[in-house]
């Protein structure tokens, strides 16, 4: 059974991965590595190294620290996360989405949704 710990890490990397535009083939060859391996470290089947942690966050942009991020949010029992909405594909792609709007209609946007929540 995989470690919370590692799955927690692995669905950090993929998050990261998904929210750059990166496919796994892609993340795999700039640090050396096989997309089936990437996929493992994932799913938190395999566990990361430091070194390789190193490279991934080197590559994805972010520092080290951004991987273990929530962790305190963690729930030991289950595995599962409380609170990351990024788990979620739909708000993935929305964020993602987000981020292509020039920023005065984003910031629009943005207030809109605000308002809404609010209201709600």
């Amino acid at each position: 059974m995989a470690n919370p710990v590692d799955i927690h890490v692995g669905q950090r990397v993929r998050q990261r991965r998904w929210m750059t535009g990166m496919s796994q083939t892609q993340l795999g060859e700039r640090i050396g590595i096989r997309f089936q391996q990437v996929q493992k470290y994932e799913t938190g089947a395999n566990r990361i190294s430091a070194s390789r942690l190193w490279d991934i966050a080197a590559t994805l942009e972010v520092p080290v620290g951004h991987f273990f991020e929530g962790l305190d949010e963690l729930t030991v029992d289950t595995g599962h996360e409380r609170g990351d909405v990024l788990t979620d594909r739909e708000a993935g792609d929305l964020v993602r989405t987000y981020y292509t709007i020039p920023e005065n209609q984003r910031r629009r946007l943005f207030d809109l949704a605000r308002a809404l929540g609010e209201a709600a």
